[in-house]
């Protein structure tokens, strides 16, 4: 059975909010990989990353889906869902 993701009309053409992980970035803090919210823009470090911005942006907002903001990456990942988009 694939399993398909029930929220891509949650997804916006969004502005990453910055360059960097938003959070690490006001802490001083680095980070592994960086994600954006496909509904609101905001860029957060991945689960990889010691303060996983991404996935607590996901549980304050919950906004599902994130894609991948690192170069040559095209991926998306529907938390929810918890399903995996090329």
């Amino acid at each position: 059975m694939v399993i398909q993701c029930t929220h891509l009309n949650q997804i916006r053409k969004v502005t990453p909010s910055t360059r960097g992980c938003r959070e690490c970035l006001m802490l001083g803090d680095p980070w592994v990989h960086l994600r954006v919210c496909l509904t609101c823009g905001h860029v957060g470090c991945c689960d990889e990353s010691k303060n996983k911005h991404a996935t607590r942006h996901f549980l304050a907002t919950h906004h599902p889906i994130i894609q991948s903001f690192e170069p040559g990456e095209d991926w998306m990942w529907c938390y929810v869902d918890e399903v995996f988009m090329d």
